[in-house]
């Protein structure tokens, strides 16, 4: 039987108590039974006798590093046999090398997760920006808490997405409410009459085009793609697609939407390319459903990027 092994990292009273008691110990996935819980730094926030009572959860305190080691994980099987392991992790020790421990056969790493605080955000991007990126390279959810209005949200999560595209990011403002995404937090300006999406944003261009046209509409989009044409599909027509990763290597396929031309012409499937269209908002098929339709401008051969596949985050 698999143990699950989740792992909560950030730097000191960034939140990590608060992901784990309200967040992490509350998902359905949790299984009834021991969790054990390994705690290497201690904030504000703690956790109660009755609280670890209440979820039947043993609480180990870690006070440096070294104590983190095969022999101990081993020792942590044996003596408890915990349904499930979380690791409130010291967000100043490196987290490569957590992760390269040699944990006992049955315990497997199902995910990391990490907060940031966001009244220090602008300050560690600027002074400790590769500190920063350090423990949030594996991280598959990234929790920026606390943000005052004004923070640098779109700043952040273009620098977070050169590190690691996969992250899923949320911010909460300071009353701890979620912030819905805008316009500020896309990777790109969508302010002026064109818009370049570059590689990486691709995925989060194609989702946020479908749910808010109204912002790229009549605007000259540009990004780098490839050839496709669907059996069927007009010869004045093509679709310019790139491979998008929706949740995990094994759900990988191509997207994009229709393109019209003003002539018919012969498209070679899999060509890259760069393209220049005018977004719009309009129906392809007999249905009548819209959806946006992009309206060539130009196109010329391109470079394959150096990561074919994008993400949708």
């Amino acid at each position: 039987m698999v143990t699950p092994v989740f792992v909560c990292t950030g730097f000191l009273d960034s939140g990590k108590t608060t992901l784990v008691k309200e967040t992490l110990m509350e998902q359905e996935w949790i299984e009834p039974g021991l969790t054990l819980l390994i705690l290497c730094e201690e904030g504000e926030e703690e956790y109660p006798k009755e609280y670890l009572d209440e979820k039947e959860m043993v609480l180990l305190k870690i006070d440096e590093f070294e104590q983190l080691n095969s022999t101990f994980f081993k020792n942590c099987e044996k003596n408890y046999h915990p349904m499930q392991v979380v690791i409130e992790y010291n967000g100043m020790w490196k987290l490569e090398e957590l992760l390269a421990i040699k944990y006992p056969r049955n315990w497997e790493l199902q995910g990391v997760y990490s907060t940031v605080d966001g009244t220090t955000l602008d300050m560690y991007l600027m002074n400790m920006r590769n500190m920063l990126m350090e423990q949030l390279t594996e991280s598959e959810l990234i929790v920026v808490n606390r943000c005052p209005e004004g923070v640098d949200r779109s700043g952040f999560r273009r620098a977070l997405k050169v590190q690691n595209p996969m992250a899923q990011l949320i911010f909460e403002g300071l009353d701890g409410k979620i912030i819905e995404p805008s316009e500020e937090d896309l990777p790109y300006d969508v302010k002026g009459d064109k818009i370049v999406v570059e590689d990486m944003d691709f995925g989060i261009w194609y989702v946020d085009a479908y749910d808010h046209p109204e912002l790229y509409l009549h605007k000259e989009i540009e990004f780098v793609a490839q050839t496709f044409r669907p059996r069927g599909m007009k010869e004045n027509m093509f679709v310019p697609v790139r491979k998008i990763m929706t949740c995990c290597a094994a759900d990988t396929r191509f997207y994009g939407y229709p393109c019209k031309m003003e002539q018919k012409m012969d498209i070679k499937k899999g060509e890259w390319i760069r393209l220049r269209a005018r977004f719009e908002y309009e129906s392809v098929t007999s249905f009548g459903n819209k959806q946006p339709v992009l309206h060539l401008i130009s196109m010329e051969p391109a470079k394959k990027p150096e990561e074919e596949v994008v993400y949708l985050g």
